[in-house]
């Protein structure tokens, strides 16, 4: 099974893309209840945010 970690496949912090390539879903769907959540209050941008930080970077990519 593969680490949960920032993908080098990313729109912003690679977190959604992570989470996706990490269960096995669609980057788009992750990305899509992220922010379905995000806009209803189900989650907020500032646990978005804190994944972002807590999260390893993927080992093929340099985070500038």
């Amino acid at each position: 099974m593969a680490k949960l970690q920032r993908s080098y496949n990313k729109r912003i912090g690679g977190v959604c893309a992570g989470i996706a390539e990490y269960f096995g879903w669609s980057v788009s769907t992750v990305r899509l209840i992220t922010l379905i959540l995000i806009l209803f209050g189900g989650i907020s941008i500032w646990v978005y945010l804190i994944l972002w930080i807590i999260m390893p970077s993927a080992n093929n990519y340099i985070d500038y």
